[in-house]
C-alpha cells in the first residue's frame, strides 16, 4: 500500500482545502464519523456546529449569497439529509450556488431499509441543479471537483454529493483534477452578438423603455454593469425582491421594486412600457401578477439569461439572449458606445413625466402613531440607524416584504431572503452565514414572531462561534401576511393565524446568553436602536411589539394584472 494513500474522509477534507473552503456548516451523525474524524485532524477550514441540519444548509446559502464563496454544509445520513431538503429547495428556487455533503448507510446495506437510510439520490433530485451517489473512493476526488464547478457555473445552484460510510473509510491514491472536462455541461457565457445588436438597437427605438432586473444581475456580480447601462440610456429600472441592490436605490432612475407588494410606479410602468428589457430575470408569478394581464398590452421584449430553459417559459419573448448578464451587459455597452444611433430624447421625457405621476400618488405612505408601533416606521429606523450599509436577512412574511419596501438597498449581495420557496424560519441562520463570510459587517435579521421560533435553537450556535447580529423582530401576535391574506381574501376568518402563546423573547434570548430587549412605544424606537447597534460584541435580540392591523400595501390579489393594485384598506 503506497504511502500516497489516504481515506475518502480525509479525500473530502483536502478536496474542500483544494477549492478553498474555509468555513463549513454540519451537524455530525454515524454516518459522516469518519469524515468529522477527519475535519477534527486539519486545520484548513473551521467547522460551524450547527442545531439543526436545515439550518446548516441555510447558512451555507446566504454564506454564497453574502459573497463570492461558496456555501459548503455537511449532514449525515437518513434524519440528517431529510432535514437539509428544504435548505436544498430553498438555495435551488434562489439559484444559489452550494455544496452539501451528506453520508449515506455502507455501500452493502442501501436498499435494505437499514438504519438512518434513505433514497438521498431521489429525494433530492428535483430540488437541487445535481447529484451524486459515490460507489467508489477511487471516484470521491473527481466528484468532488465536478460538484463545484457545476455548482458555481451557468446558473447555479445547490449539488449534493451522497457518501456511504465504507466510501469514507476505504483508502485509494489522492488526485485532484486540475483540469475538468464534462461532456454533457458545457454552460455558455458569451452572448450571441447579433442578438445583441438587434437589442441595442430596439432599446434605443424605444418611446417607453423600461429596465427589469432580476437575481441573476446580483449572481453574475454584473451590478456595476447594470448601474452604467441605467446611467448612460436614462431608462426606469425595477429591481425584483431577488434582485435588490443590483440597481442602486438612490438613483433617480430607480422606480422601486415590481410585482404583488412592488410599487405603484414600478407595475404601471411594466405594463404600459413598449419595449422592456429583463435582465437575470424570470418573469416570476409574484412579478407580474397574470401573464394573461400582462400580455395584454402590446410590448417587445429582450430577455438576458443564463439559462436557455427560463427564456419564453412564461412570457413570450422577442429577442431572446443567453448568456451570463456580466458579460452580456459589457458587450451591450460596447456595443452602445459604438453605436451611431441616440436615444428618442422627446419621448423619454414624456415617459418620465408619465412616471413621476404615478411616483406622486405615493403608494408606500402609511400613516404615523404616536400610540402604537409602525413596523414600516421600524424598518426606515433601522436603515437610519446603519446608514443604509448594513446586510440585511429576512424570514418570510409581511416583515420581508416591509424590509424590502422601506430599506432600500445602495450595494448588491446586502440582502439576504428566501424569494422563490418563501421558507420561513430562513432568517437567523441567514444571519449566522453572512457573518461567517464577512465578520468585520453589520448584520441584521428581520424577523417575526412566527418565523423566529423556527429556528430559534440557532441562538446556541451564534453564542458558540461569537456571532452577533442584531435580531429585529416585528412582533404583532399574528401570522401577519397570512392574517393579511384572510382578511381580504377569507372574510376577515383567522383561522389559526393568531399567536396566543409566546415566550418570554427578553428572558429567551437572555438564556442563551445574548441581550433581550422589549419596546413597545415608538418613542423609544430610536433609542433601543442605537443602543443595541452601540453593542457590537452582542447578539441583541429586539421585541419589537407592532401594529397588529398593519397590512403590507401596495398589494396585487392572486389572479389580477399589474395595473389592479389595491393601494390600500380604502380599496377593498
Amino acid at each position: 500500500m503506497s504511502a500516497e494513500e489516504i481515506t475518502g474522509a480525509e479525500i473530502v477534507v483536502r478536496c474542500l482545502a483544494e477549492e478553498g473552503v474555509e468555513h463549513v456548516f454540519g451537524y455530525p451523525g454515524g454516518a459522516v464519523l469518519y469524515i468529522y474524524d477527519a475535519i477534527f485532524n486539519q486545520n484548513k477550514f473551521q467547522h460551524i456546529l450547527v442545531r439543526h441540519e436545515q439550518a446548516a444548509v441555510h447558512a451555507a446559502d446566504a454564506y454564497s449569497r453574502s459573497s463570492k464563496k461558496i456555501g459548503v454544509a455537511l449532514v449525515t445520513s437518513g434524519p440528517g439529509v431529510t432535514n437539509a431538503v428544504t435548505g436544498l429547495a430553498t438555495a435551488y428556487m434562489d439559484s444559489i450556488p452550494m455544496v452539501v455533503i451528506s453520508g449515506q448507510v455502507p455501500s452493502n446495506a442501501i436498499g435494505q431499509d437499514a438504519f438512518q437510510e434513505c433514497d438521498t439520490v431521489g429525494i433530492t433530485r428535483p430540488c437541487v441543479k445535481h447529484n451524486f451517489l459515490v460507489k467508489d473512493v477511487k471516484d470521491l476526488a473527481t466528484t468532488m471537483r465536478k460538484a463545484f464547478f457545476i455548482a458555481t457555473t451557468g446558473r447555479p445552484g445547490p449539488v449534493l454529493v451522497d457518501i456511504p460510510k465504507d466510501i469514507s473509510m476505504h483508502k485509494c491514491v489522492y488526485e485532484y483534477p486540475r483540469e475538468l472536462e464534462m461532456r454533457s455541461y458545457k454552460p455558455v457565457d458569451k452572448g450571441h452578438s447579433g442578438q445583441i445588436r438587434k437589442a441595442v438597437q430596439l432599446l434605443q427605438q424605444a418611446e417607453r423603455p423600461m429596465i427589469y432586473t432580476g437575481g441573476g444581475v446580483i449572481l453574475a456580480n454584473a451590478a456595476p454593469e447594470l448601474n452604467k447601462l441605467v446611467d448612460k440610456l436614462g431608462y426606469p429600472c425595477t429591481n425584483t425582491l431577488m434582485g435588490l441592490g443590483g440597481c442602486r436605490a438612490s438613483s433617480d432612475k430607480y422606480v422601486g421594486m415590481p410585482g404583488m407588494h412592488g410599487t405603484y410606479e414600478a407595475n404601471m410602468a411594466m405594463q404600459h412600457c413598449d419595449v422592456l428589457i429583463a435582465i437575470g430575470a424570470r418573469f416570476d408569478d409574484r412579478v407580474i401578477g397574470n401573464p394573461k394581464h400582462f400580455c395584454s398590452h402590446p410590448r417587445k421584449i429582450i430577455h438576458i439569461d443564463i439559462d436557455p430553459s427560463s427564456i419564453s417559459k412564461r412570457v413570450k419573448v422577442d429577442i431572446p439572449i443567453v448568456g451570463n448578464v456580466k458579460d452580456v451587459l459589457q458587450e451591450f455597452l460596447a456595443q452602445l458606445d459604438a453605436s451611431e444611433s441616440k436615444t428618442n430624447v422627446n419621448a423619454l421625457a414624456d415617459w418620465w413625466k408619465q412616471i413621476n405621476e404615478w411616483r406622486g400618488r405615493e403608494c408606500l405612505k402609511y400613516l404615523p402613531s404616536t400610540e402604537v408601533i409602525k413596523p414600516q416606521s421600524v424598518v426606515e429606523k433601522l436603515w437610519e440607524v446603519t446608514k443604509g450599509d448594513a446586510f440585511i436577512t429576512s424570514d418570510v412574511g409581511q416583515h420581508q416584504m416591509w424590509a424590502a419596501q422601506y430599506y432600500p438597498f445602495d450595494k448588491p449581495r446586502r440582502w439576504m431572503n428566501s424569494g422563490g420557496l418563501g421558507t420561513m424560519g430562513v432568517g437567523l441562520p441567514y444571519a449566522m452565514g453572512v457573518q461567517m463570510a464577512n465578520p468585520d459587517a453589520t448584520v441584521a435579521c428581520i424577523t417575526g414572531e412566527g418565523s423566529i421560533q423556527m429556528n430559534i435553537q440557532e441562538l446556541a450556535t451564534c453564542k458558540q462561534y461569537h456571532l452577533t447580529p442584531k435580531i429585529i423582530m416585528l412582533n404583532n401576535r399574528f401570522l401577519g401576511m397570512v392574517r393579511q391574506w384572510q382578511q381580504i381574501e377569507y372574510g376577515s376568518r383567522y383561522a389559526e393565524s393568531y399567536m396566543d402563546s409566546l415566550p418570554d423573547f427578553t428572558k429567551l434570548a437572555e438564556s442563551y446568553g445574548h441581550v433581550g430587549m422589549k419596546i413597545e412605544k415608538p418613542g423609544d424606537v430610536d433609542g433601543a436602536m442605537r443602543e443595541a447597534f452601540a453593542m457590537k460584541d452582542k447578539l441583541v435580540f429586539m421585541n419589537f411589539i407592532t401594529d397588529q392591523t398593519e397590512n403590507v400595501w401596495p398589494m396585487v390579489k392572486a389572479g389580477k394584472g399589474l395595473t389592479e393594485m389595491l393601494l390600500g384598506s380604502e380599496d377593498l
